[in-house]
């Protein structure tokens, strides 16, 4: 049977303390042990603690109020103002790690990228309301999110500032065409969005169905062929025919569109999608050259679900270093995933180190970074189960 039991316990550290007995001017007159490490100086919360709240709030989504519901039925009754004061004197402690991450994420040449809503409750000169935006980048090793209170193309052009070369997958906002223009990086539109656009005038316009069903399947039918070539990585031949069937379906696809648009008294719900269709193509076309680029940005749709179901569970932040911390734990819990690294045992880890350098940041992070890691820190803090103990 398997069972778990959680309580809650006080620890009480005893000190020695020794008083000197001589009258020798050069000795001290007490000598106190020192302390356990602590995270924040004379802080009574151990750092099992801290690990369970921003588990608890950054990784699992909760919120604080129902966090500390369930803390007193462990016997724990912890005050709001501690959360909060506590909290804030943690959020630098994670800064080194997060532009460690950012840095890395700029190294690398593909990325996906996506921004949904996010409320910070601030008043802010020039800024009427309270709407901000997490965006979000991946590659391969690592997910980026950045808070800002705007949605304009100056996010992604700071953080892609000085990159030379890469592939972006993306929708089709205006900011990362706007980006594109100033930066060597090539845009790379979603299918699945196209595909929304065609069950979209399916839905809107019963007479148009046919069609729009029509245009859908052969968007299937592309994503079938990709899929085959892509099981043919490796096999020079088979590939080379997969690739040839995939161009062929391409290119009637683009002759079907421009004959469509050469209908006369085209109606205007076909004119529009298939406008954006002639306007995006190129980007559309990008993973035809480029197999190792996906045809859509589900990944990045996929990772903003985090702050979609936080902003459900607890609207947004309270406070502009609240909002940052959220965006720091959110790629930081979602680069461990996706290293395949249980977050648990690496927060506490990380804590650790911190309240052994006196509440503040290591020195040295590049061991807690999961690209830097051993085989043997990575099966330190790995999610797969450890093999029984048959000694």
């Amino acid at each position: 049977m398997i069972e778990i039991e959680v309580k809650a316990h006080r620890r009480v550290i005893q000190r020695k303390r020794y008083k000197k007995t001589c009258r020798c001017d050069a000795t001290p007159g007490i000598i106190t042990a020192p302390g356990p490490p602590k995270l924040i100086p004379k802080g009574i919360l151990g750092i099992s603690v801290w690990t369970q709240i921003l588990l608890d709030k950054f990784l699992f989504l909760r919120p604080s109020n129902r966090l500390l519901a369930d803390l007193k039925t462990h016997d724990l009754d912890l005050a709001p103002g501690t959360l909060h004061d506590g909290l804030k004197m943690l959020a630098p402690l994670f800064a080194p790690v997060y532009e460690a991450l950012a840095e890395k994420n700029r190294q690398e040449d593909r990325w996906h990228a996506d921004e949904t809503r996010w409320l910070v409750f601030v008043e802010i000169e020039g800024k009427v309301g309270h709407k901000w935006y997490m965006w979000v980048f991946l590659s391969q090793s690592t997910v980026v999110y950045i808070l800002d209170p705007s949605r304009c193309a100056t996010v992604p052009k700071d953080h892609f500032a000085g990159v030379q070369e890469g592939i972006l997958c993306v929708d089709r906002y205006s900011a990362y065409k706007a980006m594109a223009k100033t930066l060597a990086i090539i845009l790379a539109f979603c299918w699945a969005h196209v595909r929304r656009d065609f069950l979209g005038v399916a839905k809107d316009w019963p007479q148009f169905e046919s069609w729009a069903l029509d245009w859908v399947g052969a968007i299937g039918e592309l994503y079938h062929l990709n899929h085959l070539r892509l099981e043919a990585l490796g096999q020079a031949e088979l590939f080379a025919q997969r690739d040839q069937a995939l161009r062929e379906a391409i290119d009637r696809m683009e002759k079907t569109r421009q004959a469509q648009q050469k209908e006369d008294q085209l109606h205007g719900a076909k004119q529009k999608i298939l406008q954006s269709l002639e306007t995006h193509w190129e980007g559309l076309t990008v993973f035809v050259d480029h197999p190792e680029v996906p045809m859509d940005n589900n990944k990045a749709e996929r990772a903003e679900r985090t702050p979609v179901i936080a902003r459900n569970n607890f609207y947004g932040s309270f406070a502009v270093w609240s909002g940052v911390l959220t965006a720091v734990l959110f790629s930081i819990f979602k680069t461990l995933e996706l290293g395949k690294l249980n977050p648990r045992l690496w927060l506490n880890a990380y804590l650790e180190a911190c309240a052994a350098n006196r509440g503040k940041a290591p020195d040295d992070i590049r061991s807690f970074l999961p690209w830097n890691m051993s085989q043997a820190q990575r099966q330190a803090f790995s999610t797969a189960p450890k093999p029984p103990d048959t000694s």
